[in-house]
């Protein structure tokens, strides 16, 4: 479900641990044509005013919307957002009657555990390339962090916006519908949409996969990765299907045409 949205925009806009990475791609690799770009390289001194520079290129995508510009894939996400939307009262009885039986596998993607996941994939990039003096492994780890915060402050502005209750928060027996703007009013509480999660492990695994990506099992292990702790959050009814699309979307997106861009010299 979480990895739908890949397609989507890969259509449209077609114009794991330390040392165990693969190598670091050449500079000859690095400077061959692909579909993929990668970025330029940042360093810590570049990190702030590179972070500012993404901010400003996302806040005024309304604008751009109002514009004509990127209406198709903009309309495709908000579509399946809107038919998950949908499904999502007829959905989630399922995860709710099954909860017992999936014990072992919501064990394994406790919140936690996923998130403590999420983090530690930066942050053993960073330490690997310093202890292997690699410089494109340590932007690696510093873009992921960047893709990490930008997906983090949209999926907090949204959530703080639509206060949707969380699917654990539904009283036994009760519908699944009529959740929006009755959640806790703390975005970091009670708000469900969308996931943070799924936009934060997508952010980071896209970062890896694409600067990785002459390794053709990195791209297929970070997100298929990333998919895994996604759908993890209906199982464990801490998400609807809907928040999860979303959160995904937004997390690739952003780091896919903001993130890893290449930008002006000076900017």
């Amino acid at each position: 479900m979480a990895s739908v949205s890949l397609t989507l925009f890969e259509s449209a806009y077609c114009q794991t641990s330390s040392g165990n990475l693969p190598d670091t791609p050449s500079q000859s690799q690095r400077s061959e044509k692909t579909n993929a770009p990668s970025g330029d390289d940042v360093t810590w001194r570049t990190l702030p005013k590179s972070f500012l520079h993404q901010q400003k290129v996302i806040w005024p995508f309304p604008a751009q919307l109002a514009k004509g510009r990127f209406l198709f894939p903009s309309a495709a996400v908000a579509s399946g957002t809107a038919g998950l939307i949908f499904a999502d009262p007829h959905v989630m009885p399922y995860f709710r009657s099954h909860a017992r039986s999936l014990d072992d596998i919501n064990d394994t993607f406790d919140t936690p555990i996923t998130a403590a996941e999420t983090v530690a994939l930066p942050v053993a990039l960073l330490a690997a390339g310093y202890a292997r003096h690699d410089q494109y492994q340590i932007s690696t780890s510093l873009f992921a962090g960047e893709a990490y915060a930008d997906s983090a402050i949209v999926d907090l502005a949204m959530k703080a916006i639509t206060r949707r209750k969380r699917p654990s928060d539904v009283p036994a027996g009760a519908p699944f519908t009529d959740t929006f703007f009755s959640g806790d009013k703390s975005p970091f509480k009670g708000s469900s949409f969308p996931s943070g999660h799924a936009a934060a492990v997508f952010s980071v695994a896209t970062v890896v996969a694409v600067r990785y990506r002459r390794h053709k099992w990195v791209p297929w292990l970070l997100y298929g990765f990333a998919t895994a702790v996604s759908l993890s959050r209906v199982t464990t009814l801490s998400h609807f299907p809907s928040d999860v699309f979303l959160g995904a979307a937004l997390g690739y997106t952003i780091t896919r045409y903001d993130v890893l861009q290449p930008r002006k010299t000076g900017q």
